[in-house]
């Protein structure tokens, strides 16, 4: 079972270190820090987080409920109070961690408090093209393509394509219901 608790300043190097190459920091951040991440940059990205009804970003590590092991890092931002929406980005499973099922099970801890906890109606994503394991886990946890925004980031000299993607909270009610 994976627990989700707010990242801080402690959690840090932990994140840095898990992000060894150019290529995964695109993957994770796209092109909102640049490689190699540093402590500074991580400040400002928590910077005004993690606050309820306030904040319009809440960001997470995800711990593995047995161990004590953080295997994760997630974000829930871009909320918008008003329409009751949101949208998860900044997904990393720790790379030595990776094929054990923990990108579904962030996920939808992720989904559960944005849906329970935060009462919003709608949450969506983008992922790249690229990154099959990304979005066989987003479908598998019942989010629907909406779109694709092609070829939207200029990377290793050639472009990719954003596939979004989103969860209602009725559908996310449903697919919950079904498994209990």
């Amino acid at each position: 079972m994976i627990i989700l608790e707010h990242f801080g300043k402690n959690d840090f190097q932990q994140l840095i270190s898990w992000i060894d190459t150019e290529e995964l920091l695109t993957n994770w951040s796209g092109s909102l820090f640049s490689f190699p991440l540093t402590t500074s940059s991580m400040e400002w990205y928590i910077r005004d987080t993690n606050i309820p009804f306030e904040s319009d970003a809440f960001v997470y590590k995800a711990i593995e409920g047995d161990t004590g092991k953080v295997v994760g890092h997630i974000s829930l931002g871009g909320l918008s109070w008003k329409n009751r929406s949101a949208r998860i980005t900044r997904v990393l499973i720790n790379p030595a961690d990776h094929q054990k099922g923990y990108c579904q099970q962030v996920t939808r801890a992720v989904l559960k408090i944005g849906f329970e906890e935060l009462g919003l109606h709608r949450i969506g994503l983008g992922v790249y093209e690229n990154n099959k394991a990304a979005l066989n886990c987003y479908l598998k946890c019942g989010f629907n393509i909406e779109g694709v925004s092609r070829d939207i980031l200029w990377y290793n000299n050639e472009f990719l394509s954003m596939v979004e993607m989103a969860i209602l909270e009725q559908e996310w009610r449903a697919m919950n219901l079904q498994q209990t």
